[in-house]
C-alpha cells in the first residue's frame, strides 16, 4: 500500500479506549478490500488506528468510514 494515515486518539481512561476499540474490532478485516486495509492498537488510554491504501481516493474513503465508526462508538459509549 502506498498511502497511510495514523490517528492516535486519547481518552479519559483506559476503559474508555478499550470500549471504543472493542466496538470497532468486529469491523477490522471485514471491510478491508484490495485497495485499503486498517488495523488498530489499544494501549492504556490511547487508541491508534492505522489506515493503509493504494491511492488517495481509497485512503479518503477508508478514513471517512473508520472515523465515522469511531464517532458512533464514542457516542454510544456516552449513552451507557
Amino acid at each position: 500500500m502506498d498511502h497511510e494515515a495514523v490517528f492516535s486518539l486519547e481518552y479519559s481512561s483506559s476503559e474508555r479506549a478499550r470500549r471504543v476499540s472493542n466496538a470497532i474490532e468486529p469491523e477490522l478485516g471485514a471491510i478491508d478490500d484490495d485497495r485499503s486495509r486498517v488495523r488498530s492498537e489499544c494501549s492504556g488510554a490511547e487508541l491508534t488506528i492505522i489506515v493503509e491504501a493504494r491511492d488517495p481516493t481509497a485512503l479518503r474513503a477508508a478514513l471517512n468510514t473508520w472515523l465515522s465508526l469511531v464517532g458512533v462508538a464514542e457516542r454510544a459509549g456516552n449513552v451507557c
